[in-house]
């Protein structure tokens, strides 16, 4: 057979297959997944203000004022409990996603208080050392955990150095519908990720706004024009282990 009639019979078959594609596809449309539900209308069903993903563009971030941190205050460490279905009195082995510091100046003796939670690392350590990937950073900053694919290794775990991940040992109940947990994983703060989504904030900085002391701010450190930009444009802030060269998105003024 000559190459053009084969190469004619080729071009008939492709034609088939793709009109055979279309039909299904078509016909999946319109199947039912559930009484008076298909899957087209599940697809056409996204809210309105639903998120259109995270975008480079962006790089949410906070920012901790240390002289407005009050000792003995853990408004901050209350919220992101309640928010995300954590315990109100956690054991040593509890999962904590913030904890509060006190640390004190060698020299002159000063002393602060502050939060530490993940920093958000531009160059995240704990997804360098995760063998499957279940560590990552999205492509706004912020650094999660995948559940589904994470081991339990806690390689993680060990190669932040800010102790800022912790492992679930114990079987979970009540959780949140918006924070799946799992027993056997690693976690840590997620930057209230669900309501950041959704256009909200941080459940830490909230708690700390609502009992009067206004001292974490939360925005996007990539928009010049945002408040938190133009704070840190005009005060001095530190990153927490600068010296390790991972560009952290939480960054504290009056350290």
């Amino acid at each position: 057979m000559k190459s053009t009639e084969l190469d004619q019979k080729q071009a008939a078959s492709d034609k088939a297959r793709r009109g055979f594609l279309g039909i299904a596809a078509a016909g999946l449309a319109g199947v039912m997944i559930a009484p008076g539900i298909r899957l087209i209308e599940v697809a056409q069903a996204a809210p309105a203000n639903a998120s259109a993903g995270a975008s480079a563009k962006v790089r949410w971030g906070m920012l901790i004022d240390t002289n407005k941190c009050t000792p003995g205050c853990n408004a901050c460490v209350k919220g992101c409990q309640t928010e995300n279905g954590l315990p109100q009195n956690p054991s040593p082995t509890d999962s904590q996603w913030i904890r509060k510091v006190d640390i004190k100046e060698v020299k002159r003796g000063k002393t602060h208080s502050l939060p530490v939670m993940c920093q958000h690392c531009a160059d995240p350590p704990c997804v360098d050392v995760c063998p499957t990937g279940a560590s990552f950073k999205r492509a706004d900053g912020i650094v999660l955990v995948d559940r589904h694919t994470c081991i339990g290794c806690r390689y993680c775990v060990m190669a932040c150095p800010y102790k800022a991940r912790s492992f679930v040992h114990e079987p979970l109940t009540g959780q949140k519908p918006d924070v799946p947990r799992g027993k056997g994983t690693v976690e840590g703060c997620t930057m209230c990720v669900h309501k950041v989504d959704q256009g909200g904030s941080p459940a830490c900085m909230q708690a700390c706004s609502a009992a009067g002391y206004d001292a974490i701010a939360f925005g996007d450190l990539n928009d010049p024009n945002s408040d938190i930009s133009k704070r840190i444009a005009q005060i001095s802030t530190r990153q927490l282990r600068a010296d390790l060269n991972l560009d952290p998105g939480v960054r504290y003024q009056g350290l």
